[in-house]
């Protein structure tokens, strides 16, 4: 049975998008992920750009409210900034939460090609400690600590 997890930041617009799309492009097999936002806006077209430009397609994703989990469970529910972490509601059961801070690439600033190099920063920081960490995850068993809960 496939894990399940929960990728949550406050407008579920790029972070917790491109976190979904990264996992069930990579882990897709093992792992099934649902992303959500504590206010919720919509897909930010450059998240759609940047993750693209890997061959992932976020194109039909839209902006998902916490709500819309309520009673669901996850094997993990995973915040990925600052705000989300303190306003996660604690209405999961016997899940793994955890923190993982990412800057937020909707508030750069400067030109086109400046901001999409946030972009492409931040998605590939996430793919590389999301995979770290969940192939870390699958191939233990979920049996080591991983310091952020």
């Amino acid at each position: 049975m496939k894990k399940r997890v929960l990728f949550v930041c406050r407008a579920n617009s790029c972070r917790s998008q491109m976190a979904e799309g990264i996992i069930n492009h990579e882990l897709g097999d093992k792992i099934e992920a649902f992303s959500a936002g504590i206010t919720p806006t919509s897909v930010n077209p450059r998240a759609i750009k940047s993750m693209a430009e890997i061959g992932i397609d976020i194109s039909g994703h839209r902006s998902k409210s916490m709500d819309e989990f309520a009673g669901q469970d996850f094997d993990y529910v995973v915040t990925l900034c600052d705000s989300a972490n303190e306003q996660c509601p604690l209405f999961f059961g016997g899940v793994k939460k955890m923190h993982m801070g990412f800057d937020d690439p909707a508030a750069a600033a400067g030109s086109e090609e400046e901001i999409m190099a946030v972009f492409r920063r931040v998605r590939d920081e996430l793919k590389d400690k999301l995979l770290e960490y969940f192939s870390n995850e699958l191939n233990d068993g979920g049996n080591h600590d991983s310091g952020n809960q």
